[in-house]
């Protein structure tokens, strides 16, 4: 099962909070969980987890349902990267690449050809979010 991004995200903290602790990173870059606020990790899984349960129950898998999954999942990643309860917080380069490549291996993973998805639109499997992303 595809690991969501934001478990990465605090074990990425973790470490830095470690090597901060050990003295092998200066204090500043303890810093780094401001990056990740536990309400944008917690917004962030619940949105991927209504994902999954949606992906768990496609039927028949026509493009239209698959594309309206993703449509539903980016529009609730882009309110959780637009909510500035996290400090003005969201998404960057980094982020969107993890949270572009959860989205299409997870698809994969539930039997969605993605790349011929993506042909099918005549769009690179790389864009099966653009339409509708704004992080």
């Amino acid at each position: 099962m595809a690991k969501r991004p934001p478990e990465d995200w605090r074990a990425w903290m973790a470490e830095v909070a470690r090597e901060v602790a050990a003295g092998r990173l200066e204090p500043e870059c303890a810093g780094a969980a401001e990056m990740y606020p536990e309400s944008l990790l917690r917004a962030t899984d619940a949105a991927l987890a209504a994902f999954e349960a949606e992906v768990r129950g496609l039927v028949g898998l026509s493009d239209e349902e698959v594309f309206g999954t993703v449509e539903r999942v980016v529009l609730s990643l882009n309110a959780v990267d637009e909510d500035d309860s996290h400090g003005g917080v969201g998404y960057c380069t980094e982020e969107r690449e993890q949270l572009c490549g959860y989205i299409d291996l997870t698809l994969s993973e539930h039997g969605v050809d993605v790349a011929a998805l993506a042909a099918r639109r005549g769009i690179n499997r790389a864009e099966i979010t653009d339409a509708w992303r704004d992080w």
